[in-house]
This record gives C-alpha cells, structure tokens and sequence, in this order.
C-alpha cells in the first residue's frame, strides 16, 4: 500500500492496481492534467547571463 500522490488515500500498488501509483483513473487524470498545464514546474537555478549592451 502506498500514498496516492494525488488525493492521499492508500492505494494498492501492484500490477493489480492498473493505476498504480494513483489510487483511481479520476486521480490518475487530474496529474496528467496538471504536467499538461504546466503547473508542475523544476525551478531555473541557473545564473542569468548579464546583458552587456
């Protein structure tokens, strides 16, 4: 049993469970609408180059 990312319910994860590591297709499809809106994010650490004009 694991946590649902999504909702946070336990949800079974094994081959079973064919929307492992989600607990429901609904949580499944909300995540998936998510990376497609862009709402999930890895910050730019990386220095800005300065603009010498």
């Amino acid at each position: 049993m694991v946590t649902c990312p999504q909702c946070g319910e336990l949800a079974e994860y094994s081959s079973a469970n064919p929307y492992r590591p989600f607990c429901s297709k609904r949580c499944r499809l909300i995540d998936l609408g998510q990376w497609a809106s862009e709402s999930y994010r890895i910050p730019d650490t990386a220095p800005k180059p300065d603009s010498e004009e």
